[in-house]
């Protein structure tokens, strides 16, 4: 028998509609799971606003106050997909109330905010996970495992890009409901705690810690109009981040992010460099890998692509899905981190990332501001 886990989503955005999405279809595709998310509750401020979102995706009451959703007694956990000025405040008393915790990434505004946060997880009991979701595409989750099972040997550089075009317009506003990553105030930072946090944690998941970072940032639209004052306000978000550093194991990295790059909506990539072979992955082909084994017979090698869709535990997820050959999206990378989290419940075993882990991009995050404002090389943590 399955047991009920009722659900309090606290925003209805893009990130609101993708997790709900996932905690739809979860059960149909994992059916041996023994927890089912149950839409108990949906939250936000303007009460029309979040009962149209409660009604299209089926959620069976709402609330206007997190602190009131909180008090619920029928709520055994909360998701926070709100702007990351709100991350701490709401949960840390989301943990104090004994609730199970799902938060949107970067976990905070700041690693001071974050090493809180985790504190009140830990202090609670609480099981927790943050949502960087891209460890949970297929063909990254296959990275992962070759690299752990030494088929690239000692890994030499890391290198991964996230571009994006749309803040280009110096017509386009600062702050309001949909533009607040463009407000520092609600967002912190821009790209890199955005796209960059992204690249970050799945480099640290792949390759293990960042040891120094020496990083540049520019902000090239410096003022915009601020949707909620009609004032034109300095800009304080960095458009675009690019930066160099050590890993602890000894290879070199090099991030770049912008949401500058015309032509370019949301091109994520990574590759990786080691002794015996390479990998490289794409957003826009994300059902595919890109590898290169340097030990494969010298007339045949060369870059193979390795398209993610077999059934049989070979390709991570995939036959929880549709027949080999026929490819997942997105949306599906949000399903599987759902399905991991509710078997957590389970085994009792921590889901990463959790709250602890998230911490880490977020030094990772703050050390990249703080040697672009310095122009120095900054230690991480």
């Amino acid at each position: 028998m399955t047991k009920p886990l009722n659900l309090g989503m606290i925003g209805y955005g893009f990130m609101g509609r993708a997790h709900t999405n996932a905690y739809k279809r979860v059960g149909d595709f994992f059916p041996e799971l023994e927890y089912r998310p149950v839409l108990k509750a949906a939250c936000a401020r303007n009460a029309d606003n979040i009962q149209a979102f409660a009604d299209q995706w089926g959620y069976e009451s709402i609330e206007t106050d997190w602190r009131q959703l909180l008090a619920r007694d029928d709520i055994d956990a909360v998701d926070i997909c709100v702007p990351n000025n709100l991350h701490k405040e709401i949960a840390i008393a989301a943990a104090e109330a004994g609730k199970t915790i799902l938060c949107e990434k970067p976990i905070a505004m700041n690693t001071a905010e974050g090493e809180e946060m985790c504190q009140a997880v830990e202090k609670a009991g609480v099981p927790n996970t943050v949502w960087y979701n891209y460890r949970r595409v297929p063909a990254v989750t296959l990275a992962k495992h070759l690299i752990d099972e030494g088929k690239l040997g000692r890994i030499f550089h890391y290198r991964a890009n996230f571009l994006q075009d749309w803040t280009i317009s110096e017509d386009l506003p600062q702050g309001g409901a949909a533009l607040w990553r463009l407000d520092a105030a609600a967002a912190g930072s821009g790209v890199t705690g955005d796209l960059l946090a992204h690249c970050i944690d799945t480099a640290i998941w792949l390759n293990g810690s960042i040891s120094d970072v020496g990083a540049m940032t520019e902000t090239f639209i410096k003022e915009r109009v601020h949707q909620e004052t009609g004032q034109k306000q300095a800009v304080g978000i960095d458009d675009a981040c690019a930066f160099l550093c050590h890993f602890e194991n000894g290879s070199l990295g090099l991030f770049e992010s912008t949401r500058y790059a015309r032509g370019h909506k949301a091109l994520y990539t990574f590759e990786i460099n080691g002794e015996h072979a390479s990998i490289k992955w794409d957003l826009h082909d994300l059902h595919r890998l890109e590898y290169f084994d340097h030990g494969d017979e010298g007339k045949l090698r060369g870059w193979r692509s390795i398209h993610v869709t077999d059934h049989g535990g070979e390709h991570p997820y995939m036959d929880k899905w549709w027949v080999p050959g026929l490819q997942i999206g997105y949306e599906h990378s949000f399903v599987h981190h759902v399905a991991d989290f509710l078997k957590s419940l389970e085994t009792g075993e921590p889901c990463s990332p959790t709250f602890r882990d998230a911490l880490e991009t977020q030094k990772v995050c703050d050390a990249v501001l703080s040697s672009a404002s310095g122009r120095s090389w900054e230690n991480v943590g």
